[in-house]
């Protein structure tokens, strides 16, 4: 702790270190200023009552995403939600189109203009993201049905979002860490002491013993669990690499051993997110399907029941879930790493892998590897998602078939296990969605911070001959 505490000294001795850190946090501020400014016409206590019944949907993932904004209403309702769908998408075409893959092979002019498609898509995408919720709000009688309050929600949404995309481009930019990244960080962590502490504090003064038990339980779970996602995302499979001397003019160059440090968990929270989505969009779309409740036979009110189970705890949800996210995960591996361009540039700049021929071979030895490790990261993703939703939101053990009957009395009647099929009861921001980004942007930024530390002949935060290793390292 010493040595930890000697670090955070050492942050505001030197003077750019401090001026980035100072500009981050009062970005941040401003960030969390703007939460507490609601669009206007809307009508609280109303919402209040709609949000109650939409919170498991797509709207809780996109409220997760904007820190809390969502739920309100604020100007920042959306925040850096269409930011990061219109990365995505950029993300995914630059293995459709070549154009747009020579400008990501260009280097910082060919960023630059990627960046700059990425805004202009970001516009796109929020207006009609505002265009939606506007609708949406007046479907709900949250607001007026007139056009003044659908033209005023747009041009406030959208220019809360363009606001917000922009602070985090200057946070990372002038600041310290991924500015983006950072802001969903702030959002989450601001609900914690909000939100998150009294639920635990009304469940200890209550002075049930299992339910003083039960907390114990969670908390000595969330430290298991966010150990074990800093030791995941810690870890590295070092693929060694050898460079074949040459000569270039008159220097001999090359002959040295290095090695390629390919990450566990390659797609980072990124599965977790399209699984989440995929199946929030059912729930979102039977809110705007109207049905009768005395025609228990109609198709919408059956729909209507179906949906009002199938949500986190149900075992057929969960199985859906985690299939997802294993799918999702060796999809979007194959999207960010090319084992065969990989394979090309590294004959093309004379490097090889010590016993494995260059090209094609070297390919396929790397396709392996990649394939071990996105199947580890794939199942470590499914734990970390499923472990703390099991006990947020239990597992309703009674709708498996055969046996859930049994197994559901079976728990319920067993004093410690009885919460297994209902759960804790516990918000959202305590899944492994949360934890998974809060532990990963921890990492990025502490990662960053140690590296400007190091450079100035500092010691770190785990002190001399040691580094903390991001995400990104």
């Amino acid at each position: 702790m010493e040595k930890f505490f000697a670090a955070v000294r050492n942050m505001f001795q030197v003077p750019d270190l401090r001026k980035r850190i100072l500009f981050t946090l009062s970005m941040l501020a401003v960030y969390r200023l703007g939460a507490h400014i609601t669009a206007p016409g809307i009508n609280k206590e109303r919402l209040i009552q709609v949000w109650s019944e939409v919170g498991n949907t797509l709207l809780g993932v996109l409220d997760l995403f904007s820190g809390g904004n969502f739920q309100t209403i604020s100007i920042f309702a959306l925040g850096v939600t269409p930011y990061i769908t219109a990365s995505i998408i950029l993300q995914l075409m630059t293995t459709v189109f070549s154009s747009l893959k020579r400008l990501q092979e260009e280097g910082e002019a060919g960023r630059q203009k990627i960046n700059q498609y990425t805004r202009y898509l970001t516009v796109v995408l929020a207006g009609f993201q505002t265009s939606i919720v506007a609708r949406w709000l007046q479907a709900q009688g949250v607001g007026p049905n007139t056009w003044g309050f659908l033209f005023t929600t747009v041009l406030t949404l959208m220019t809360g979002t363009i606001f917000v995309m922009w602070l985090g481009e200057q946070i990372t930019e002038r600041g310290i860490g991924n500015g983006i990244s950072l802001l969903i960080f702030a959002g989450i962590v601001i609900g914690l002491p909000t939100r998150g502490v009294p639920q635990v504090m009304q469940r200890i003064s209550s002075g049930d013993t299992f339910q003083i038990l039960g907390v114990l339980a969670m908390i000595v779970a969330l430290v298991a669990v966010i150990a074990f996602i800093v030791f995941v995302e810690s870890g590295r499979r070092k693929v060694p690499i050898s460079y074949a001397k040459r000569h270039i003019g008159r220097q001999m160059v090359g002959g040295q051993q290095t090695h390629m440090p390919l990450k566990i968990n390659m797609a980072g929270v990124i599965p977790v997110i399209f699984a989440s989505s995929m199946l929030a969009f059912p729930q979102t779309i039977i809110q705007f399907i109207q049905f009768d409740a005395t025609q228990p036979d109609s198709w919408r009110y059956k729909l209507h029941l179906f949906f009002q189970q199938f949500h986190g705890g149900d075992p057929y949800y969960e199985l859906i879930f985690l299939s997802l996210i294993v799918l999702f995960t060796f999809f979007y591996i194959t999207i960010i790493f090319n084992v065969e361009e990989v394979a090309d540039n590294l004959r093309k700049h004379g490097g090889f892998i010590p016993g494995i021929r260059p090209g094609r071979n070297t390919a396929e030895y790397l396709n392996t590897i990649l394939t071990r490790l996105t199947t580890v990261g794939a199942i470590y993703l499914a734990f970390v998602a499923f472990a703390p939703q099991l006990m947020l939101s239990g597992f309703r053990v009674g709708r498996l078939p055969f046996i859930g009957a049994s197994l559901d009395q079976f728990f319920s009647s067993t004093p410690g296990l009885s919460w297994i099929p209902t759960g804790m009861g516990y918000q959202f921001y305590f899944g492994g969605t949360s934890l998974l980004i809060l532990v990963g942007v921890a990492m990025d930024t502490v990662s960053q911070i140690e590296a400007q530390l190091v450079m100035r002949n500092y010691e770190g935060f785990l002190g001399a001959g040691s580094r903390l290793r991001g995400r990104r390292a």
